[in-house]
């Protein structure tokens, strides 16, 4: 695959066609997609796990009271700092715009001074090789161009509905679907 068919950097928005209890309404930003497969991490899925409880190392990250978000079902118990870098040096790995995951060997003191702003994450969602690409195929998943500010949204449990309003025209319609359509 190049780097072109890649969709490193982008959102995928969960279909109403997928009916996975990991993914469903759920908004994923790739970080990694290729031959060998695809992993990325769940946006709008805080937890109740506060990161003063669960990682106080990285709780000055994030905002007080900030919390641990569920990044998939992989992994679940590995944290990981999605955060805005202000040098992209300073980053493991850039996904897209100032956008990228804290090195695992950081010193954590000094990575507020690093970031504009970050997320923790516990888990990722992976797929093996041609998983995505089947998936996609069967329309389970919506793409679209991540916003920054989608990333680190004052409104997660909307993100779902308010990116697909963002992408317009039928998906604008799907977004206003309740999360179980034959309760309506």
């Amino acid at each position: 695959m190049d780097a072109e068919d890649s969709l490193r950097g982008a959102l995928l928005i969960a279909s109403p066609a997928l009916h996975d209890p990991n993914f469903r309404r759920t908004v994923v930003l790739v970080a990694e997609h290729g031959d060998e497969g695809a992993m990325g991490v769940v946006l709008n899925r805080p937890s109740e796990a506060l990161a003063s409880d669960a990682v106080p190392a990285l709780a000055l990250l994030v905002e007080p009271d900030g919390v641990v978000f569920a990044g998939g079902p992989v992994e679940p118990q590995a944290v990981t700092v999605l955060a805005e870098f202000d040098d992209p040096e300073d980053a493991a790995a850039m996904i897209f715009a100032d956008v990228g995951f804290g090195r695992a060997d950081a010193d954590p003191s000094v990575l507020p001074e690093l970031t504009r702003r970050a997320r923790l994450f516990a888990g990722y969602a992976g797929w093996s090789a041609g998983q995505l690409e089947a998936e996609l195929e069967e329309e389970a998943w919506i793409t679209a161009d991540p916003l920054v500010e989608d990333i680190f949204s004052d409104a997660p449990a909307d993100l779902w509905s308010s990116v697909l309003r963002r992408l317009g025209g039928r998906f604008a319609l799907v977004a206003t679907m309740p999360p179980d359509p034959s309760l309506n």
